[in-house]
Order: C-alpha cells, then sequence, then structure tokens
C-alpha cells in the first residue's frame, strides 16, 4: 500500500532482448497457469475490529447505572454524575405525551407513559436507584424530545414507541418494581439552569461516554451532555468484529475507490470514539464520519479500533492519526466474549454482569441526531 504522500516510481528500462524473452515467457500457457495458480493460493486478508460500548455514547448508560447502583450510589447521584451541572425539578402538572404508535399519535399521561418505559427499557431485577434514574430520564426525554414535524398536522408527536426515541410497551409491559421506580420519583425531571434538558442514553459506554456535539455530528455542545469515565462498565461490553475485504468493501459500496485496503482513523472525541476515519483504497481515499460508518459496518458503537490479518498471519494495526493515547492500544476483549451476530444488520448485545444486558433495549434515548 503507498502510504499518503508517496510516489510511484516508473521502473528502469529493461533492454529490448531480455524484454522479448520476459515476455514470451509470460504469454506461455503455463506461466499463464502457473499465475491463476498463485493467484488463488494468494491468502485473503481480513478486517478485525475490537471495539467497546453498545449505542450513540451521549448521556446515561444503562449498564453503568446498573454499576453505580450496585455500588450504592442513589439515582440522583448518578443523574448528576451522568449530566454535568443538573439539577432536579419537577415536570409541569397534567403533562400529556404524543406518542405514535402503529402510525397513529396516542395521547398518554405522562406518568402512565414512564411506567410503559421503564420496563421495556430494562430489566425490572435491576436495583431501585438504576430503575429510579431510568424513570426519571425517560420522563425527562419524553417532555423535551420532538421527534414528530411539528409543522404538520397529523405528524405533531414527541415520541415514537421505540429505540428511535424510547421503547414504550404500555400497561401490559409493567411490572410491579418498575412501577415502584417510576411512583418514586412521581414528576421528577432533569434540568439545566431551570429549564427541562433533553436527557439522551444508551445500553452501554465502553468506559466513558462522549460529548453531545461527537456522538450526533452537527448538533450543538451541551454543558450537561459532556463525556464522563463510568467507573463501573462491565468489560462484558466490548467485543470484537471480523470482515473480509470482500464483506466489508461490500458493506462500504459507494465509498470505496478502486479496491478496498483497509480504514485509517483520522480524529477521535473525548473518548476513543471515530469523529472521522478515511476509507483506504486502491485508487484513493474516503473520509467518513464515525456514526455513518459505524452504520455502515454493523458496528454497536464507534469506539473502534482497525486492523488487518493476512491469512493466518498476526493482526497489523490499521493507521490511526488521531492522537489518541490508547490508539494503538485497542480494548481487550474477554475470551468469553462472542463475536457480534445480529440480524437484518442490527448487531446483537452480549451480557453484562449478573444482569443480561439483552434485556436491555440497546440504544435508545435518541439514536437519531437531534433537532
Amino acid at each position: 500500500m503507498l502510504a499518503i504522500g508517496s510516489t510511484y516510481h516508473r521502473p528502469a528500462r529493461v533492454p529490448a532482448l531480455l524484454a522479448g524473452a520476459l515476455a514470451a515467457l509470460a504469454f506461455s500457457p503455463g506461466a499463464a497457469s502457473g499465475a491463476a495458480r498463485a493467484a488463488q493460493a494468494a491468502p485473503a486478508s481480513t478486517l478485525m475490529i475490537t471495539g467497546a460500548g453498545y449505542g450513540h455514547g451521549v448521556g446515561m448508560s444503562q449498564d453503568g447505572a446498573y454499576g453505580y447502583a450496585r455500588h450504592g450510589w442513589t439515582y440522583q447521584a448518578i443523574l448528576a454524575h451522568y449530566y454535568t451541572g443538573t439539577s432536579l425539578g419537577l415536570a409541569p402538572s397534567g403533562a400529556i405525551v404524543r406518542v405514535l404508535i402503529g402510525g397513529r399519535v396516542r395521547r398518554v399521561p405522562l406518568e402512565q407513559y414512564v411506567r410503559g418505559v421503564v420496563s421495556a427499557e430494562v430489566p425490572s431485577e435491576w436495583p431501585l436507584a438504576a430503575l429510579e434514574a431510568q424513570a426519571i430520564a425517560s420522563r425527562t426525554y419524553a417532555l423535551t424530545a420532538h421527534a414528530g414535524d411539528q409543522s404538520k398536522i397529523g405528524q405533531r408527536f414527541d415520541v415514537y414507541a421505540d429505540t428511535r426515541s424510547q421503547v414504550y410497551r404500555g400497561v401490559a409491559a409493567e411490572t410491579a418494581q418498575t412501577n415502584a421506580a417510576v411512583a418514586a420519583t412521581t414528576g421528577q425531571i432533569v434540568t439545566y439552569a431551570g429549564q427541562p434538558a433533553i436527557t439522551y442514553f444508551f445500553a452501554s459506554s465502553g468506559g466513558m461516554t462522549e460529548d453531545v456535539q461527537n456522538g450526533f455530528p452537527g448538533s450543538e455542545p451541551q454543558p450537561w451532555l459532556r463525556g464522563v469515565p463510568d467507573l463501573y462498565e462491565s468489560t462484558r461490553s466490548h467485543w470484537q468484529l471480523s470482515l473480509s475485504f470482500h464483506a466489508a468493501a461490500a458493506r462500504l459500496r459507494g465509498l470505496v475507490k478502486g479496491s478496498f485496503r483497509g480504514i485509517e482513523v483520522l480524529r477521535r472525541g473525548r473518548s476513543p470514539r471515530i469523529l472521522t476515519a478515511a476509507i483506504l483504497g486502491s485508487a484513493g481515499t474516503t473520509q467518513i464520519d464515525g456514526p455513518a460508518l459505524a452504520a455502515r459496518l454493523g458496528l454497536r458503537d464507534t469506539w473502534a479500533y482497525f486492523g488487518v490479518r493476512t491469512g493466518t498471519g498476526p493482526t497489523t494495526p490499521e493507521p490511526d492519526r488521531s492522537g489518541s493515547p490508547v490508539a494503538t492500544n485497542p480494548t481487550a476483549v474477554p475470551a468469553d466474549s462472542a463475536p457480534i451476530t445480529g440480524q437484518g444488520g442490527v448487531p446483537a448485545i452480549a451480557g453484562t454482569g449478573a444482569v443480561a444486558a439483552a434485556s436491555v433495549s440497546g440504544v435508545s434515548g435518541g439514536t437519531s441526531a437531534p433537532d
């Protein structure tokens, strides 16, 4: 592979007699079949990917909140950690949430709505403090997210009933434990400078959350949505994926110039999440932002490192120009961590801690860029 800035040098001229002999040899049937066999025997290259986290990385990690609750943190402390500089306030009396369900907008009283969300978003067996933190984050998100087009009749709604906003399954999904968490925090919302503050959340941070402008390219920085360390994230949130060069090129179709050669990271965020990367091709490079790259490759998160393995040889790290102190030390993957095996391009989530994170709805609380 030619490095960026390298110059292709024309070979020295070959004497005519020698050139003729070489040409004759090259066009002989035996030589042709030998070249074909050599091409067939050439070892294939594989793109090796290691990473951490599951989701957009902005706001509260559900797996991390579970870890803090297990270590004795209250819901107030958990929320203050993930949403920097915030306080707790009260929702407007009689608030209604407009939920898009099956193509119809339904008006649901706020507390009833939250009861149908918490039980759908996290396991009811989790510690009470984690359920309470989820209740307040979900309540605040419902009041601050405006997913629908507010200018068009019939499209004026606040939230989807799925992971495009947060999962809502109604009364049928309610449990005694999650309802108790909702009741214990009735009306409480997260505020910043006295105003409701949108509370993005997601499944797993891998060890650190991310600034909102990095997690959602094009959005404005917000003081309460800054990356913070996640002390009790389970290492089970680490993952790995391998793709043949052919499969990787297929997923990146339209972006690869020439033949696929690999991926070079250009910039990372506050956490090691990728902000921009270059798709390397034999005929040039194409820049892409981290979320778009993760979506194309089917990654759980933009916290990812790349390497190339040829045949059964060792994995060689891909170039990383981000300057991240861990750029050359990819996340260690536990031996019992299963590779990504999701269906339809949706990656599966690994278990975490004592409670299976498969019970967590996943990348919720605003998977799309803010309006």
